[in-house]
């Protein structure tokens, strides 16, 4: 009997649920056979899911668990982490709305961590509010590296176009002093480790942007290209990973130039995000590259301005908890194929032959 498939269990954050948050998870859980295809696991509260439900007249039945071991693989599950009432200011980030975001993040990661989950999602949170009770990172991914140990990198990516990011949540003032040769190369190690491993690319192709306008200019216009970037991905280019630049960023992002690649690496935040949200909003994922465990998110925020009218559009919280689940099935893949062809085989000398192997006794 063929044993059954797995069927991933997805952990989901909720974010300020005075934004958008709680809308978009329920409005991209909707689909009656939603489950046929994932579990979902909502770290969240019964109370305000049901308020916010009769809000947007969503017809959802949650499963309510007190720990993720009572989750029913074939229901929307909801782990009840506040039973009291809770209130809701729509549009309006609040104290209590900001520690619910904490609160539900830091369940969610750890439940990952624990192996409890399988992918997580993470809905949008307001960074500034939360670095005001107590949350230490100035977004997601500086928190999942230090909850992971490990160095991650933001990865926003549709089917057709994918960017990272080598400087994150900083200021423009400071972006220069932190790029180097070695963190670059490090990040485009792992940028390509990922495009293999996460999205089955066999040999990707990578490129580089400059940091300043027109790339340098051929250091006219700054040296960081020259002393910086270039080595960087001529060294890495002789020893074997497919990476290209730096490219004048103005020109880079039209059809014709950046489907040429299957990622970029940008050295700013708005240098490439601006033109991934510009391109591909609606279906665009974040993704935080490079760590042992999985977690996307849409690529747009809290959204203030429309919550609570029911018009937020899912689509992109659609797009985190599907490609989490790829992702995630696409590393498994790999880690089976890279398992078995390190497992060694047995010769048998006297007759040659591989124990491994059915042989026909008759």
């Amino acid at each position: 009997m063929t044993a059954k498939p797995h069927k991933v269990r997805v952990g989901i954050s909720i974010g300020d649920y005075n934004g958008i948050g709680p809308e978009i998870i329920m409005k991209s859980l909707q689909d009656k056979s939603i489950t046929d295809f994932f579990t979902p696991v909502i770290f969240g509260s019964g109370k305000l899911f049901t308020y916010q439900k009769n809000i947007f007249k969503l017809q959802h039945n949650f499963n309510y668990i007190t720990e993720v071991a009572q989750a029913h693989p074939d229901k929307i599950n909801m782990v009840n982490l506040w039973k009291d009432n809770v209130n809701v200011d729509l549009g309006k980030a609040t104290e209590e709305s900001t520690k619910m975001a904490i609160d539900s993040l830091e369940a969610a990661t750890n439940a990952l961590m624990n192996g409890e989950v399988d992918v997580l999602v993470t809905a949008p949170i307001n960074k500034e509010e939360m670095l005001k009770y107590g949350f230490q990172h100035a977004g997601h991914t500086g928190y999942l590296e230090e909850k992971f140990n490990r160095k991650g990198l933001m990865f926003l990516v549709t089917e057709s176009l994918k960017v990272a990011v080598s400087t994150h949540h900083i200021p423009i003032a400071n972006v220069a002093e932190n790029i180097s040769k070695e963190k670059i190369k490090k990040q485009i190690k792992m940028l390509n480790q990922c495009l293999v491993e996460d999205f089955c690319i066999e040999r990707p192709k990578i490129a580089v942007l400059g940091l300043n306008p027109h790339a340098g200019d051929g250091g006219a216009i700054g040296k960081e290209e020259i002393e910086i970037i270039e080595p960087a991905i001529r060294e890495l280019f002789d020893n074997g990973i497919m990476t290209f630049g730096p490219y004048p960023a103005d020109s880079f992002f039209q059809p014709e130039k950046y489907k040429n690649f299957d990622a970029v690496l940008a050295m700013y935040h708005d240098q490439g995000l601006a033109p991934f949200k510009t391109i591909a909003y609606e279906e665009g994922v974040n993704y935080t590259a490079g760590l042992p465990f999985i977690r996307t998110s849409p690529d747009h925020g809290v959204a203030y301005d429309i919550a609570g009218k029911n018009i937020a559009d899912p689509q992109s919280f659609s797009e985190a908890i599907f490609m989490a689940i790829k992702i995630f099935k696409n590393r498994q893949e790999y880690n089976d194929l890279m398992t078995n062809r390190m497992r060694p085989r047995r010769n048998n000398s006297n007759n040659n032959v591989d124990e491994d192997l059915p042989v026909d006794r008759a």
